[in-house]
């Protein structure tokens, strides 16, 4: 299908949404686009986005960035979804990595970045299998793997 149109002076934008615990897979997805002149806006792949199951802010590492009960802790959660909402919309194309339905115990940061883009009139690809309804709309691409979404690229040279 091709990349969505640009001026000459910018590359085509893409966000990419997956879970966290997928970030440096997607990380080396940034890449290979980059090497394909598509900019990349998920701030997140940068690291430090990532929540405790109790939705305290935590290190890759594992370890708890603040104690519960911090008010820094409300202060970052929403920062981090402010960025995340405004990478979105910075984006011309959302590229959602979907898991098989009930398959994960992720939080579902990636179905509000997928309904966002589909708000904002954003082209929308998933990689892996149509995870709920909204997968299913007929503006939504599909592909199975990473690889048969690079071979469906067209980027101008």
């Amino acid at each position: 299908m091709g990349t969505p149109s640009q001026t000459a002076d910018s590359a085509p934008k893409f966000y990419l949404a997956a879970r966290y615990s997928r970030r440096l897979e997607l990380c080396g997805y940034r890449e290979e686009l980059a090497e394909l002149g598509i900019e990349v806006t998920s701030r997140w792949l940068n690291g430090s986005h990532q929540l405790d199951n109790s939705g305290i802010p935590i290190t890759d590492e594992g370890e708890r960035r603040f104690e519960d009960g911090d008010p820094s802790v409300d202060y970052l959660r929403a920062h981090f979804a402010t960025e995340d909402m405004g990478d979105v919309l910075a984006a011309q194309t959302v590229v959602a990595f979907t898991e098989e339905p009930r398959a994960s115990a992720s939080r579902g940061g990636r179905h509000v970045e997928l309904g966002t883009a589909l708000a904002a009139s954003k082209r929308v690809i998933v990689i892996g299998p149509r995870e709920n309804v909204f997968c299913w709309l007929p503006q939504v691409e599909q592909h199975e793997k990473w690889g048969d979404f690079l071979a469906s690229l067209e980027v101008a040279p």
